[in-house]
C-alpha cells in the first residue's frame, strides 16, 4: 500500500511512501522475496481464465500483470493504491488501474472471484474499514487472500546476532519499527488475519507464513528501506548518519544474513 509522504513534523502517514526512487527498488525486491508464495496461494485458489479479480494496494506491477496472464481475455483485473505512479505502467487490456484508499473508499465495484492484498493492511489507519470493504466486495463463492507481516512475532532482522554489525543492525531495525509503530501500524497485526477474515463472515478460512533466512533480494530490501528512512530515524535519535553509513556498507559487503518479518497468507471465502 502507498501513501502520501508524511509531513516530518507529524507522526501520521506511511512511512515508506512512493515519491522516492527507492521505492521502485524495494517493490522489485518484494516481488522476489514474496511473489513465489502469493502466485502458490493464488493457484491453489483455483484462480483460472474469466476471473474478475481486485488487487489492493498495488504498488508494483508483478502481481497484477500475473493475474491478468490467469484470466485472460475474458476476465478482468483492477489494481487500486492511493498512489498509482508505479502500478499505471500495468494498465491496459484487462488491467485497470484505479486511484483508491481502501481504508477510506468504498469498494470501486463488487461480484468479484478474488480480492488480494499484500503486505497493505498493517500500514492502514482504519484496517476493519479496509478488511469490510474486500470482504463485501466478493461474489458468492468469491476469494479474499490477504498477506501481511507480523514483526512482532520476529523482531530481528539478524537472527544470529555473533558480531556488532549483526547487533547493529538489529538495532537499526528495532529504530524503524519503532517509527512504524508511530504512525499506527500494528506489528502484531499479521496474526490476526485469519480471526478478522472469519468475523468478516468468510468460511473455508486457513493460513501458513513465510519467510526467508537470508537472501540476495534481502539485501536490496534493507538497502532500500534504510536509505528510504535514514532521516527519520537521525532525527528520531535512533541512530546516527555514521552508523546508518557502516550498516549500508555491511549490507553492501554481504557480511549479513538479513531475514524479513514473517509474512502470514490468509485466506477466506464468502458463504
Amino acid at each position: 500500500m502507498t501513501h502520501p509522504a508524511p509531513d516530518p513534523q507529524s507522526d501520521s502517514g506511511y512511512l515508506l511512501d512512493n515519491a522516492q526512487s527507492e521505492a521502485g527498488t524495494r517493490f522489485d525486491a518484494l516481488g522476489e522475496l514474496f511473489d513465489p508464495t502469493t502466485f502458490r496461494h493464488i493457484e491453489a485458489l483455483g484462480i483460472t481464465s474469466g476471473w474478475q479479480c481486485w488487487e489492493v494496494g498495488a504498488g508494483g506491477s508483478s502481481v497484477v500483470t500475473w493475474l491478468a496472464d490467469r484470466v485472460g481475455p475474458t476476465g478482468r483485473v483492477l489494481a487500486t493504491d492511493i498512489d498509482t505512479s508505479w502500478a499505471s505502467a500495468a494498465a491496459g487490456g484487462v488491467i485497470e488501474v484505479l486511484r483508491h484508499d481502501v481504508g477510506r473508499d468504498a469498494a470501486p465495484v463488487s461480484g468479484f472471484d478474488f480480492v488480494h492484498a499484500r503486505l497493505v493492511l498493517v500500514h492502514v489507519a482504519d484496517r476493519e474499514q479496509a478488511l469490510r470493504a474486500m470482504a463485501g466486495a466478493l461474489r458468492p463463492g468469491g476469494w479474499l487472500l490477504v498477506e501481511d507481516a507480523d514483526p512482532a512475532a520476529q523482531p530481528l532482522i539478524c537472527l544470529d546476532e555473533y558480531g556488532p554489525e549483526q547487533a547493529l543492525a538489529n538495532r537499526l531495525r528495532a529504530g524503524f519499527r519503532s517509527l512504524l509503530a508511530a504512525r499506527g501500524a500494528d506489528l502484531a497485526y499479521g496474526r490476526k488475519v485469519p480471526r478478522l477474515l472469519r468475523e468478516a463472515g468468510l468460511a473455508d478460512v486457513a493460513a501458513d507464513a513465510y519467510f526467508p533466512i537470508t537472501s540476495a533480494a534481502c539485501d536490496v530490501l534493507e538497502a532500500a528501506t534504510v536509505r528510504q528512512v535514514r532521516d527519520r530515524l537521525v532525527e528520531a535519535g535512533l541512530a546516527t548518519d555514521e552508523e546508518i553509513d557502516r550498516h549500508l556498507a555491511s549490507v553492501t559487503a554481504g557480511r549479513l544474513d538479513l531475514t524479513t518479518s514473517p509474512m502470514i497468507s490468509a485466506w477466506g471465502r464468502r458463504p
